[in-house]
This record gives structure tokens, C-alpha cells and sequence, in this order.
């Protein structure tokens, strides 16, 4: 089972918004001070093939990583992550699902904000930044324009968007795409190639998970992962 965000004896009460969260993460014990990104390290560094070390991708640059050269890389234990979801349609529950296999297997501390309404999703990035998590996951393409308008003014919160992308991410916000499910928000109308739902299933959304995660933690964020 998932544990619970353990770091001191102190309480974070979270700020009232029109979101659906559970009842534990309004009771999250956190320290006194912010948890440190930095201070959590994967336990095993990425793969050959997943990047090319001489020639590091730039800010919103993409790499195609070799297929399996993220498979080692592990979160540390307790990992805490806020799955950031919004929308009922398929693609969207079908991340949703992964997202939450990821975190029971891998034993993060994973704790979920779901928005029910169109106009609260900010109020509901809003509400995972404020569970100060390690890492935000992005699931629904719901969600990109207002990830766009907020992202950029909390750097020190790192997003990783899966199935869907930024127009102009910051470094802060990375996302694992592939085909058919790379849609960018209303700034960018969909087209077949970038928004399919058939192409959302649970294996690619695992490896888009596992291959995000990966990158995040070995520090190449603010990225675009093209997953083949």
C-alpha cells in the first residue's frame, strides 16, 4: 500500500477549492520545512541509449530514448507524487489507471486531486502544488492550457504531463508522448496524429510513466520524451 507523506509532526491543511481529493491527503504530515526535490535520488541512473550525454537536449527539446533504457531507474521508496487528473473520457481513465498501478508497485506515496469542473482546474493545480508532492503527474488533456498559464510562475514544482504536452514548457514541466497522444491544448488544434484515443493504452501509458518519472529524477526535465 501506498505510504502516507511522513516528514515531521506538523500538519498542512490544504486550501479549500472546488476539488475532489481524498480524505488522507488533507491530512498529510509534513515537516516544517518544504520537502527538497534534489534530496531525492533514483536509486538506479538511467540506461545507455536513453540520452545522448554529449549533446544533452536543450530547453523544450525532445529525445527518442532507446526502448527499455529507463526499465532500471526507481523512485526511492515513499516517493511522493499527487496524480493531477481531469475528464471521464477513455484516454484519460486509461492514464489514470496506470498512474495509480505505477504507485502501488513502485510504493510511492501517491495521493490523488481530481477536477470535476471546467473552470476549477487551476484551483486544482492549485491544490497538488500545495500538497508539495516531489513530483506532480498530469493525466487529461483537460488540463494543458491552464498547466500553461500556471506552470510557468512555481519553478519549484516539477510537472510531468502524460499523453499530452506544453506549447512551451518550462523547465519545470516534462512530458512523455507518442503517437497519437501528444495533443498541446487549444493553442494547437488536434489533428489525428496528435490526439487518437485508441492509441491510449495501459502499456504505453506505463512506459510513458516509467520513461517521465525516469528523466525527472536524473534531472533532464523541461523535455519533451517521444516514446517510439
Amino acid at each position: 500500500m501506498p505510504h502516507s507523506f511522513l516528514a515531521g509532526r506538523s500538519f498542512f491543511r490544504a486550501r479549500p477549492v472546488a476539488v475532489l481529493v481524498t480524505a488522507a491527503a488533507l491530512a498529510f504530515v509534513l515537516g516544517a520545512r518544504a520537502s527538497s526535490f534534489d534530496a531525492r535520488r533514483p536509486i538506479i541512473t538511467l540506461g545507455s541509449g536513453f540520452y545522448d550525454p554529449e549533446k544533452p537536449p536543450p530547453p523544450e527539446g525532445m529525445i527518442r530514448p532507446k526502448p527499455g533504457s529507463w526499465d532500471a531507474v526507481r523512485p526511492p521508496r515513499g516517493y511522493r507524487v499527487v496524480l493531477l487528473t481531469a475528464g471521464d473520457d477513455d484516454p484519460t481513465r486509461t492514464l489514470v489507471t496506470a498512474v495509480k498501478h505505477w504507485g502501488n508497485t513502485e510504493h510511492v506515496a501517491l495521493r490523488t486531486v481530481e477536477v470535476k469542473r471546467r473552470d476549477r482546474v487551476v484551483d486544482g493545480i492549485v491544490e497538488a502544488m500545495d500538497l508539495r508532492p516531489d513530483l506532480v503527474i498530469c493525466a487529461g488533456n483537460v488540463l494543458i492550457d491552464a498547466l500553461a498559464l500556471v506552470t510557468a510562475s512555481h519553478l519549484d514544482r516539477h510537472f510531468l504531463i502524460i499523453g499530452a504536452q506544453l506549447p512551451e514548457p518550462t523547465m519545470n514541466v516534462t512530458a512523455a508522448i507518442w503517437q497519437g497522444a501528444s495533443s498541446r491544448g487549444r493553442e494547437v488544434p488536434d489533428t489525428t496524429s496528435s490526439f487518437d484515443p485508441r492509441a491510449f493504452t495501459l502499456e504505453r501509458a506505463g512506459a510513458a510513466i516509467r520513461a517521465g518519472v525516469a528523466s525527472v529524477l536524473n534531472d533532464l526535465t523541461g523535455i519533451v520524451i517521444w516514446l517510439e
